[in-house]
């Protein structure tokens, strides 16, 4: 080896080949070194730049999804108000007995290709018999009618009265609810297609109607769900034994229910009418007002007048007030009484009657005079009725009428043996009995908009209602979804915005908020419902974990669905209380607002006991409803919580699955209304956080069992 000494001369190093070996280990292991150290600062940079890029696409991402969801046109839907009779109006229902035909389901436009609407039914082919309203599933024997998938037609004949041709009246049909796609034609002729089930929709049909003699009404109606449809589905054709089938498939947990299931009703309007009416209410003291404007079918409204008359439940005059052109005012009630929720005032729901008078303005009359029109100016009379009460929230609570509220409650179905969603006033008015004899003061429309009647009967009873679009297990996100979505809410909206018993819009039921797409696209549905109608807030029934959510912050109230001791930890009873409190805290803490459980309960057997308790026993649903009490009562007292829903009100239908025995069994009440063990016991609890007291607790409440322990103490003493 040759080495070079500090004067530049040349000197030999002699080393011995172990020492030589050594040396090339340490030059080998310094190189390694030196190759791990540049490694490492490389793997660090990339970190970094990982990190940096992720959080620029993470950021891109939003940005994408953000413009791409909140871009767009939505529609706004016209008319729409509840038909009613009145001096000028008159309704002629279609419900009853129609003809019914099922399509073929591989081929589901065969009708509209050979034109079925153009004649009867019966002459393509052969007809049977359907009720209207009701699901067409289970009226029959026949499971593939049953479980049909695709297209199926109604008609029947109908008489319009030759008098509505000469009083020069429009006319106008409207169905309350069809399952899912609609297409109407009267005498062959179109006159309204609509997407949505479980709201209504009308048109104008006037000109297509014969005056005097028959008439006959089709209808197409589908039920096929896709992934751009509200709620969404999968179809495919599957093998079966001979041949191939059509399948439809949906993760929600309830029969997809199809048909003509609320009422079809033609009604009459004048040429010049009040088209839609918007009212927002409030308190000062003891006097009320009632916002409302008035919109007429027609923008020319300087010649036209509006007077508005609000009558007490005795039919006594307490308010009134006039506009003209603007149609819009104030009427101001002394003395007001507030709509209260049920057991939060001995008269709750309080609802005044709406008149509401269009009329061509009169120049020449006297000023201050115009408040009442003149019989013969009178163009359209329309009431309605109308709560008065105020709400407002904050980051801890729900107030009403600037009182907190705790919601009990339940999430629902419309669903009942034999006529599916159909509607059915008999069982609605039972179900409202059920509703107060357990002393619930709330519900949620799960998972779907309700019928108008039911809404009327939660203003009439005092029920508050969280109404939510039908929306449920919202996936693969898109911006078609996206408008379908909106568009759902804003009929929603716009048929119930005047219900006081209306307190909370959900935007959807079990969302997957996991994924990134979420958060751009719930903000987006959560900014346009807010714009809607700001006067309400919004929640969202959120099934996943609090750290995995991306709607929440985008809510005013969180609502959360955990089924303890079911799904999860099935048949520990101790594994609830502590899991329901720790979950509620994190989201309260994570977004800083009020918290509710929307859904909690389990499966239960009607008639079946264990002791001790055993999953599916009406034994284990009582135990798994205490367990959830001590956390609600601890979590009250934190005074974020504000509300425990029930899941649910009643069994009820859903697909054929193996961990379904003839249903979702989580009622209190089974299919035919009659209670279970955990009913006697929820409406303890219930009654008993009534804010009117112990005096107005139901007699047969608590059934005797012994003396108070005072007395029996006595009784001992003296023996």
């Amino acid at each position: 080896m040759v080495a070079l000494t500090n004067g530049g001369t040349e000197r030999k190093l002699l080393l011995t080949p172990a020492e030589l070996q050594r040396h090339r280990r340490r030059l080998e292991k310094l190189r390694r070194i030196q190759h791990d150290h540049r490694m490492r600062l490389i793997v660090i940079l990339l970190i970094v730049v990982t990190f940096m890029v992720m959080g620029v696409i993470g950021y891109m991402v939003n940005a994408v999804f953000g413009a791409m969801y909140t871009s767009g046109n939505e529609s706004s839907t016209e008319g729409l108000l509840y038909p009613i009779e009145s001096e000028t109006r008159e309704l002629k229902m279609l419900d009853g007995m129609w003809n019914f035909v099922r399509s073929d389901s591989n081929n589901p436009s065969q009708g509209i290709r050979e034109k079925w609407f153009s004649d009867d039914l019966a002459r393509f082919r052969k007809t049977i018999d359907m009720p209207v309203p009701g699901s067409y599933n289970d009226i029959t024997e026949d499971a593939s009618l049953r479980d049909h998938v695709g297209t199926v037609w109604y008609d029947r004949k109908f008489f319009v009265p030759r008098a509505w041709e000469k009083s020069g009246d429009r006319v106008f049909i409207r169905f309350g609810s069809v399952h899912y796609d609609a297409i109407v034609w009267i005498n062959g002729v179109q006159v309204v297609k609509h997407e949505f089930g479980h709201l209504p929709f009308e048109a104008e049909v006037t000109k297509v109607l014969k005056y005097g003699e028959e008439n006959r009404i089709t209808v197409l109606c589908d039920n096929v769900l896709l992934q751009v449809t509200i709620p969404q589905g999968k179809v495919d054709n599957q093998a079966i034994d001979n041949g191939v089938e059509l399948v439809q498939s949906y993760t929600f947990d309830f029969f997809n229910y199809a048909g003509i299931h609320r009422s079809v009703v033609l009604y009459t309007v004048p040429q010049v009418y009040i088209q839609d009416v918007v009212v927002n209410t409030g308190f000062k003291g003891d006097e009320g007002h009632i916002d409302y404007q008035i919109v007429a079918n027609t923008n020319e409204t300087e010649h036209l007048q509006v007077s508005v008359k609000m009558f007490d439940r005795n039919g006594t005059l307490v308010g009134k007030d006039s506009s003209e052109a603007k149609l819009q005012g104030t009427v101001v009630i002394p003395q007001v009484k507030l709509w209260w929720p049920y057991l939060m005032d001995p008269e709750p729901g309080y609802l005044y009657t709406m008149e509401i008078t269009l009329a061509q303005a009169k120049s020449n009359e006297a000023p201050g005079t115009s408040g009442d029109a003149a019989a013969d100016a009178v163009l359209d009379v329309y009431r309605m009725k109308v709560g008065i009460r105020t709400l407002a929230w904050t980051n801890t609570s729900f107030l009403i009428n600037e009182k907190p509220i705790y919601f009990r409650g339940f999430g629902r179905h419309e669903d009942s043996d034999i006529r599916g969603k159909g509607l059915d006033l008999a069982l609605l008015t039972k179900d409202f009995n059920l509703l107060k004899w357990v002393g619930a003061n709330a519900y949620r429309t799960s998972h779907y908009p309700y019928s108008e009647e039911s809404m009327q009967f939660a203003d009439e009873h005092g029920i508050m209602i969280i109404d939510e679009c039908p929306s449920v297990d919202t996936e693969n996100y898109s911006q078609i979804l996206l408008q379908k979505h909106k568009s759902s809410i804003e009929q929603l909206v716009h048929r119930d915005r005047n219900h006081p018993s209306v307190v909370m819009w959900s935007i959807a039921n079990e969302p997957r908020t996991g994924k990134i797409e979420a958060d751009a696209y719930f903000a987006a549905v959560a900014q346009y419902t807010k714009k809607l109608d700001p006067t309400r807030p919004i929640t969202a029934a959120i099934a996943v974990n609090v750290n995995d959510d991306r709607a929440a912050q985008h809510l005013d109230i969180v609502s959360f669905n955990r089924y303890n001791a079911w799904y999860a930890n099935s048949g520990r009873l101790n594994m609830i209380t502590n899991r329901v409190i720790e979950e509620a805290q994190a989201w309260n803490q994570k977004h800083n607002k009020p918290v509710l459980m929307s859904e909690y309960g389990a499966d239960t057997m009607e008639g079946l006991h264990t002791l001790p308790a055993y999953i599916w026993s009406e034994d284990y649903q009582t135990r798994v409803f205490s367990q959830h009490f001590k956390a609600f009562d601890a979590l009250r007292k934190q005074q974020f919580f504000i509300g425990e829903f029930v899941w649910n009100f009643a069994d009820f239908k859903t697909a054929q699955t193996y961990t379904r025995v003839g249903g979702n069994k989580k009622g209190i009440f089974t299919r035919n209304r009659q209670p279970k063990a955990a009913a006697y016991l929820l409406r303890q609890r219930y009654h008993a956080l009534g804010e009117l007291g112990k005096s107005h607790l139901p007699d047969d409440l608590f059934l005797y069992t012994a003396p108070n322990d005072h007395l029996l103490s006595k009784e001992r003493t003296e023996l």
